[in-house]
């Protein structure tokens, strides 16, 4: 039975679109879920339908070309995929998916997965994040692209990462006031990086040229700074920073963007029961996989940046990569030469990715500087202080056992928010590196739903239709 069941793709952006070209290629007929209203990615977002007229060069920049080539290939395969857009998946276990789509639950079986899952942005709290006006960088990128519009008049951005200067060059041509940009990095270590970069040279050039119309447009770039504080009341209205030199200075602003790089979205990963390995160069836990996205469990394959950081191009080329793998598995004819042009290529963006991390790396002193008082897990108002005390006390020496005693990670985002500086705050009190504290497990529902969708009504309907949430 489950051998005729038709493989099953989760994201619908680049790694997700590649792979269901190739598995349409090869005359079969996969299921695309995607929460998204429309195909792209987070990366590659489709603002929305009717009446949004900038045209793919003011959306995407330099990536328009990537973008409307990533766009046109899901279209022309669109009648030979079951696409299920703006539909959730909130569970994986036993050979099968929960969805959610339109309050409408649904159990969708698989006999092989490719996970493509993406990712989100990576922050690490300072005080004053909380307050209306503070956005990540990611999001600050998709209110750009998507909808249109810019998260204030005068912008801040701060973190660290090609995306922090991505996102304020995109937003000074889109016309935006940016009061500058706060690099986490010291000049020194980009300096060092560079000879390495000219192994791609195209995104170097790209890279010189957001600094260069930056600083020609009369916006401030200081590296090596750390964040002090946001201030303001009702909303942020000045940034304040402590620069490479130790001096403190602030900046007037209406909004802050704010990011130190991406980090996986591996939730569904961990429910489907694959084994995780601690990555250095992400920081972070991240599910194993071979070259060709295989993962641990049969019939289970991971493609782009929900497996590992490594970017649009290396999402496409892993997203086919996967697939290719699975045709392999159910012992179907692939194209040999194209299986090793594809390794050859994820090959040399992984070397590259490489040099990447050491020009942004992570400011690893970061949680060292946090008050007690300051807010690390803003959906259950668990302090900095709060998870040092359980550290310090002997009562918890991993992540999970944290959680049990703070409820740090029990919220509405699921830890995704809090994970990593609840990782760095524990072992850095512990003394250990962020692998020595473990990770949080993945709970289903991995976002929250109506309650209406898991519990069924006294009545035997489908449940209550109060609106409640489950997280």
């Amino acid at each position: 039975m489950s051998g005729v069941l038709p493989p099953v793709i989760v994201g619908a952006g680049p790694a997700g679109i590649r792979a269901a070209e190739r598995l349409v290629a090869a005359g079969l007929r996969p299921v695309v879920v995607d929460e998204a209203a429309r195909w792209g990615g987070q990366i590659y977002r489709q603002p929305p339908e009717g009446g949004f007229t900038r045209p793919k060069t003011a959306l995407y920049g330099f990536e328009a070309g990537k973008a409307d080539a990533v766009h046109r290939a899901m279209a022309a395969i669109r009648d030979r995929v079951d696409y299920r857009p703006r539909t959730l998946v909130w569970n994986c276990e036993a050979g099968a998916l929960d969805l959610l789509c339109d309050g409408g639950s649904e159990t969708l079986p698989f006999s092989h997965l490719i996970l493509a899952t993406g990712a989100t942005d990576r922050v690490l709290p300072f005080p004053g994040w909380t307050l209306p006006g503070v956005f990540t960088l990611g999001g600050s990128q998709v209110a750009l692209k998507f909808q249109g519009c810019a998260v204030g008049r005068r912008v801040a951005f701060l973190g660290t990462g090609p995306l922090l200067y991505l996102v304020a060059y995109q937003y000074l041509k889109a016309g935006v006031e940016v009061a500058g940009v706060f690099d986490t990095t010291s000049f020194a270590a980009q300096a060092r990086a560079t000879p390495g970069m000219l192994r791609d040279p195209v995104t170097l050039a790209k890279g010189l040229l957001f600094v260069g119309w930056l600083r020609t447009h009369g916006v401030p770039i200081h590296n090596g700074v750390r964040p002090v504080r946001a201030e303001g009341a009702e909303r942020v209205d000045a940034l304040v920073l402590r620069d490479a030199r130790g001096r403190e200075r602030r900046t007037p602003c209406d909004a802050v963007a704010f990011g130190l790089g991406l980090r996986s979205e591996t939730q569904l990963a961990d429910l489907a029961g694959c084994r995780f390995r601690f990555d250095e160069a992400d920081r972070a836990w991240l599910p194993e996989r071979d070259g060709a996205g295989r993962s641990s469990v049969p019939g289970v394959y991971l493609a782009g940046d929900g497996s590992g950081i490594a970017g649009a191009d290396a999402a496409e080329l892993a997203g086919e990569r996967a697939a290719l793998a699975l045709l392999e598995d159910r012992r179907l004819l692939v194209d040999g030469a194209r299986v090793r042009e594809l390794d050859g290529r994820l090959t040399r963006i992984a070397a590259f990715r490489r040099v990447l991390n050491a020009a942004f790396p992570f400011p690893e002193d970061w949680a060292d500087s946090l008050a007690d008082d300051t807010m690390i897990c803003r959906c259950e108002g668990v302090t900095a202080g709060a998870l040092r005390e359980v550290a310090r006390s002997g009562q918890a020496r991993e992540m999970n056992r944290a959680k049990a005693l703070t409820r740090a990670g029990m919220g509405r985002c699921q830890g995704r928010m809090c994970s990593a500086t609840t990782a760095e705050l524990l072992s850095r009190t512990l003394g250990t590196g962020p692998d020595g504290v473990g990770r949080l497990r993945a709970q289903p529902p991995i976002k929250p739903l109506p309650i209406a969708t898991i519990i069924p009504s006294p009545q035997g309907g489908e449940g209550t239709d109060d609106g409640r949430e489950v997280a």
